[in-house]
């Protein structure tokens, strides 16, 4: 219990530091070594140390720019701002897309804790939310009040 309240609190205050940050896997391309339901690490890095094997979390170029992790199939151009393409493990081709590093740091997938990911989803949900904002303080209230109430046992004198 003691080591699930840990990682919890790592993983919701540590990404606040920017030494690292934690995505979940939506999706099956980079199965089975990344499984839909993972929770990811990923550590900044210098676009400077972009290698061919490397997973990495960056956003696609494409119209919704949505955030995915593949791995780095091959190195275009080197620098500062490299150009590179990528492929899921579990995809038969390439990504459709050449992407290029812009930011002064990439962010390379370093760890991933199967399952996490679930448990955060099902947190996120609407109905989960509002029992936790609005149920558990109405049921500890309740049971304040029962407390106070309950009728006192036999007086000692």
């Amino acid at each position: 219990m003691v080591v699930a309240a840990v990682l919890f609190v790592g993983l919701g205050i540590g990404p606040h530091t920017g030494r690292y940050r934690t995505l979940t896997m939506l999706s099956g391309s980079m199965t089975p070594v990344y499984p839909v339901g993972a929770v990811v690490i990923d550590t900044p890095e210098s676009p400077t140390q972009l290698r061919v094997g490397q997973v990495i979390s960056f956003q696609t170029p494409t119209g919704d720019h949505q955030v995915v992790s593949h791995r780095v199939v091959k190195v275009l151009s080197a620098g500062t701002h490299p150009v590179f393409q990528t492929k899921g493990d579990a995809n038969p081709t390439p990504d459709p897309w050449t992407a290029q590093a812009t930011d002064a740091t990439i962010w390379r997938v370093r760890a991933v804790v199967p399952g996490l990911g679930w448990l955060i989803l099902g947190l996120r949900h609407p109905l989960v939310r509002w029992m936790l904002v609005l149920g558990v303080p109405a049921v500890l209230g309740v049971l304040g009040l029962m407390e106070i109430w309950r009728s006192p046992g036999p007086r000692r004198g």
